[in-house]
C-alpha cells in the first residue's frame, strides 16, 4: 500500500537559527498523523536538521545531489555526503533546478540512478508548463519526462520512488490546479506507470501534489483518490501552515 507524504521544500531560506527554530516548532506541533513527514532545508543545515529532529518522526530530506561519486564538481554534494550526515531521501528533477540550471532529462536519469544504487529513495519531480497547458500538451511533456528520466530503471527500483506532479504555472504564482486537474493528471501518471511496468507498481507508487499547496485548498486536493500528498513550498516555511496542511492529509 502507498505512503501518504506530506514534505517541505525550503529551497533557498532559513538560515541556521532560523533553520532549528522553524523545527523546534514543527516538532513540538506535530500532531498524531500517519503520513510520512519530511523537510529538506538548506544543504548547510542539514547535519543540525538531522541533529534537532533526532527524536521526531519528521525525516529530512535533501533538495539535490550531483550523479557522481566525487571529483571536480564545484559545490555540488554527493550521494555518500548525504548518506553519511544520515540523510536517505533526495528530491530530483524540481522545476527550478530544470529551469534554472538546465537539469536535463538525460541529466535527471543519471542522478537518479546514483540515488538508488546508494539506497537512497528518490522524490522525482515533473510538470509542464504554462505554454504546454494551453496547448492541451500537458500529458504528453510529463510523460516525456517520466519516460526519459525513469522507465529504464528496473521494476524493483521502483519500490525507492516518490513521485511529485508540479505544475510549472502553479509554482509561487498563487494559481493552483483544480483538485479535478490535479486528480486527473495524477490518474494519467499511474495509467502510464502501468503501461509501462504493471498496474501494482502503479498502484503502490506515491504520488504527490506540487502546486501552490495551502491550509485552504489542501483538504480537497488530498481527497482525490489519486493524490497521496504534497511537496510543499512556500506554506512549509510557516510552521502553522505546514501543521495545517499535514492535519489535511
Amino acid at each position: 500500500m502507498r505512503s501518504k507524504i506530506v514534505a517541505g521544500n525550503w529551497k533557498m531560506n532559513k538560515n541556521l537559527e532560523e533553520t532549528e527554530a522553524l523545527l523546534a516548532t514543527l516538532s513540538a506541533k506535530l500532531p498524531d498523523t500517519q503520513a510520512e513527514v519530511m523537510v529538506a532545508p538548506a544543504y548547510v543545515n542539514l547535519s543540525a536538521a538531522v541533529r534537532c529532529l533526532e527524536a521526531s518522526k519528521i525525516e529530512v530530506i535533501a533538495q539535490n545531489m550531483h550523479f557522481a561519486e566525487s571529483g571536480a564538481y564545484t559545490g555540488e554534494i554527493s550521494a555518500d555526503m548525504l548518506l553519511n550526515i544520515d540523510v536517505n531521501t533526495v528530491i530530483i528533477g524540481h522545476s527550478e533546478r530544470r529551469a534554472y540550471f538546465a537539469e536535463t532529462d538525460g541529466i535527471l536519469a543519471k542522478k537518479v540512478q546514483t540515488a538508488l544504487d546508494h539506497e537512497i529513495r528518490v522524490m522525482f519531480c515533473f510538470g509542464e508548463e504554462l505554454e504546454d497547458r494551453k496547448a492541451n500538451n500537458h500529458f504528453n511533456v510529463v510523460e516525456n519526462q517520466l519516460r526519459n528520466a525513469l522507465f529504464s530503471l528496473e521494476a524493483a527500483s521502483w519500490s525507492r520512488i516518490i513521485l511529485a506532479y508540479e505544475p510549472v504555472w502553479a509554482i509561487g504564482t498563487g494559481e493552483t490546479a483544480s483538485p479535478e486537474q490535479a486528480q486527473e493528471m495524477h490518474e494519467f501518471i499511474r495509467k502510464t506507470i502501468a503501461e509501462a511496468y504493471d498496474q501494482t507498481i502503479a498502484n503502490n507508487v506515491s504520488i504527490l501534489y506540487g502546486g501552490s499547496v495551502k491550509p485552504g485548498n489542501a483538504p480537497e486536493i488530498f481527497g482525490k483518490p489519486d493524490v497521496d500528498g504534497g511537496l510543499i513550498g512556500g506554506a512549509s516555511l510557516v510552521a502553522d501552515d505546514f501543521i495545517a496542511i499535514i492535519k489535511a492529509i
